[in-house]
């Protein structure tokens, strides 16, 4: 007997309308975060090229801080659900790193530089980068929950979770160190996964 899933509820026009605004805000935002600085670029700057007022960018961030943060919750959430696809004979650890390494050779240098700049210049934004980290190691602990459901295997699932964010911290860390010729953050996360 097969078991039917509910269809999610189809996304109605305004939904739809307000994601596409904040979609577009994010995109020109980062844009602009880009070209101009983090500090020198200014919530009138980025209302008035996303074609909104001041008041109207607030009901959809209360900071820049936020936009950074849309952007890579965003990211892990595309990350998780490509994580969700995994087969359940598949072993946690490894389906974590093949999906964190696809994911971070999306990127060229040249973007993980920029990003990495733009998060470096922001004090505020390095203090809730550090409490991004503690919500991913959450949020892939639940998701590989979700693939392998049974409750003996939550200690061992809890330290993939801390041992993948780890890993990713570090990479990015030996990543932005890195003397000599630039090679891509992938190279890094390879070589700590190997271990």
């Amino acid at each position: 007997m097969s078991e039917t899933i509910p269809s999610a509820r189809p996304e109605g026009l305004r939904e739809r309308k307000r994601r596409e605004t904040r979609q577009r805000i994010a995109e020109t935002a980062l844009r602009l975060f880009l070209a101009d600085g983090y500090e020198r670029t200014t919530l009138d700057a980025i209302a008035a090229e996303a074609s909104i007022s001041r008041r109207t960018f607030f009901s959809y961030f209360k900071s820049k801080d936020d936009i950074i943060l849309f952007g890579l919750a965003a990211d892990w959430a595309q990350l998780m659900a490509e994580l969700l696809k995994t087969p359940t004979d598949a072993l946690p650890l490894d389906a974590v790193r093949d999906v964190m390494m696809k994911r971070i050779a999306r990127y060229t240098t040249e973007q993980m530089t920029a990003i990495d700049n733009l998060m470096m210049s922001s004090e505020s934004l390095l203090a809730r980068k550090q409490t991004f980290y503690v919500e991913q190691e959450q949020e892939l602990f639940n998701t590989l929950c979700e693939i392998w459901r049974q409750p003996e295997r939550r200690t061992a699932l809890r330290m993939v979770a801390v041992v993948s964010i780890g890993a990713q911290r570090i990479a990015l860390q030996e990543w932005r160190e890195q003397a000599g010729s630039i090679k891509p953050v992938a190279d890094f996360f390879r070589m700590l996964s190997a271990v």
